[in-house]
């Protein structure tokens, strides 16, 4: 068979990156650029589509230099789940308190909708049923509220709202389709497999966007279409030149990108491991995490998003808990300790030497110090609950906050390790409990599967088996956010029978980490531990909520 190739596209937090991947999934060439954040007030995060746009196409254009046009047969976009405003020609729309034309991209993890989030909370509407019961306040529809209140100008003017992903498939195309997967995660978009879909018009009425229906929804979109069907012609002959790429190449239908590796990575296969879609719950690791279960059923869990369906695999339905922060909460405990700098200084001229191996080998350093058969014991006395950003599952409490409990005056290179280590335990922790919750309402987990940064880490990797007592997979292929928006594109060509083909086919294999009993007992206290922790954390408050200031 001839070789042929996809783009896939995946716009993180923090960069760009495009990747060429092969028919079987094998990742050929890579390419990152960094995007601008901009941070005008505490928890307002702001980015442009414009330079976005840039950076992809600096991307692209850089992984499909060496390779023929003709061999490139389809391209898919990922994106974080981040709310762009243009006008009616498409030109940036400011959502910042700057004024800033810009600025017209709300981050994912903006903050700023707190207020409008508990306001659609309270009406208690039967569409928070498909959030876990509670909207986040890094969902769209907050933010648009937000908007509509706080800068009614820039409201009137943005003729176009997008999530991320789909304005990407827009300046790919001009069409202004807007994904399933966008629009029920985050959304508030209604759909089922009794094919009744659509956009609830009493629910936007009675949290006061009523003026989207007024306008039949032409705003936030009317043509919606399922993950990985072909986007119109492909692509424009402005956007393939800007690319790098032949006019009218297959553009895929979106997807998120915490969704984008939960379908690069759920089709690996491990020798006698079930390849069970429905056991398996996938960990999309980077400055947040996301744990995604699906099922063929509709079930319903408190505190975790969804269930959705057919938004990531056709006629599965999806539930998806997370942590507002994983890796940024590790960059967190690291960056701010005194014993860090020292550590760094030691490392220069080691480029090649991550701080968090360094912390990983002192910690075996340490444990045979103390005589312990396992690095996890050095954490008898510090406990960490690590919701330092709020929580997003199972408990969906954006007021929560981090907590340690068991410091000393010590701030050496020993007491950094320590921390961090019942930090990546108390992360480990959180997983469990959302996997407790899962169970609770119907789900069978029976593997688990880790992507992103954090999959390259083995202290991370092995303390989750520890914890929750099941066997983790790390898909060979590293990079499964961009092989899953390369599947995108594999399916807007028509390349394989169906998504659920591509994913078999395209998936690839794994390694697995076993869990390991020596720590069980440990890890349960611990745990019985971390859940005081937060009961604990709202006496504190409750305690408090009857003082004046």
């Amino acid at each position: 068979m001839e070789s042929i190739y996809f783009v896939g596209v995946d716009v993180g937090t923090g960069s760009a990156r495009a990747a060429i991947v092969s028919s079987n999934g094998k990742l050929i060439n890579m390419a990152t650029c960094p995007i601008k954040t901009f941070n005008p007030r505490p928890n307002f995060f702001e980015q442009s589509s414009d330079d976005i746009w840039s950076a992809v196409c600096n991307v692209v254009k850089t992984v499909t230099k060496d390779v023929p046009e003709e061999k490139i047969k389809g391209i898919g976009f990922d994106a974080t789940c981040s709310l762009v405003a243009l006008d009616e020609h498409g030109r940036p729309v400011t959502v910042s308190p700057t004024g800033n034309d810009e600025q017209n991209v709300i981050l994912w993890m903006d903050h700023r909708a707190e207020a409008e989030s508990a306001f659609i909370n309270s009406t208690k509407d039967e569409m928070l049923r498909y959030v876990g019961g509670k909207i986040s306040l890094e969902m769209e529809t907050p933010k648009m509220l937000w908007m509509k209140k706080n800068m009614p100008t820039s409201w009137l003017r943005a003729k176009m709202l997008f999530d991320l992903p789909d304005f990407l498939t827009w300046r790919a195309t001009r069409s202004q389709s807007r994904s399933l997967c966008s629009l029920v995660c985050k959304w508030n978009y209604k759909a089922g497999p009794d094919g009744n879909n659509g956009w609830n018009a009493e629910f936007f009425n009675k949290i006061g966007l009523s003026d989207l229906s007024e306008d039949n929804w032409r705003k936030i979109g009317t043509h919606v279409k399922p993950p990985g069907d072909p986007v119109a012609l492909g692509l424009t002959a402005e956007a393939a030149n800007e690319l790098g790429l032949s006019p009218k190449t297959p553009v895929g239908t979106s997807i998120i990108d915490a969704h984008a590796g939960g379908l690069g990575m759920i089709g690996c296969s491990v020798p006698g491991v079930p390849n069970n879609f429905s056991s398996r719950l996938s960990l999309i690791c980077g400055t947040s995490t996301c744990h995604m279960a699906i099922s063929d059923k509709e079930i319903t869990v408190d505190g975790v998003w969804g269930p959705y369906y057919s938004v990531m695999i056709p006629r599965f339905w999806l539930s998806e808990g997370g942590q507002s922060a994983t890796g940024k909460l590790l960059d967190h405990i690291i960056n701010s300790h005194p014993a860090t700098a020292s550590i760094m200084h030691q490392l220069t001229g080691l480029p090649h030497r991550h701080i968090q191996q360094y912390l990983s080998d002192l910690l075996i350093s340490l444990a045979k110090k103390n005589s312990h058969q396992d690095v996890a014991f050095l954490t008898r006395n510090i406990h960490v609950w690590p919701d330092f950003h709020g929580n997003r599952s199972p408990l969906a409490d954006v007021k929560l906050r981090g907590m340690v409990s068991g410091l000393s005056l010590s701030s050496d290179q020993e007491d950094l390790a320590v921390l961090y280590l019942a930090t990546i335990q108390a992360l480990a922790y959180g997983t469990r409990h959302i996997i407790e919750a899962l169970t609770l309402s119907g789900h069978n987990i029976e593997t688990v599967l880790i992507c992103g940064g954090l999959s390259q880490n083995p202290l991370f990797v092995q303390t989750q088996a520890d914890v929750v007592g099941l066997p983790v997979l790390i898909p060979h292929e590293r990079e499964s956010v961009l092989l899953g928006a390369a599947i995108l594109g594999a399916c807007a060509a028509g390349v394989f029978p169906s998504v659920q083909d591509a994913i078999r086919e395209m998936g690839g294999t794994a390694n697995l980490i076993a869990p390991n009993a020596l720590s069980k007992r440990y890890h349960q206290q611990k745990y019985e531990v971390f859940k005081k922790m937060v009961q604990d954390q709202k006496t504190y408050a409750s305690a408090m909520d009857h003082v004046l200031v």
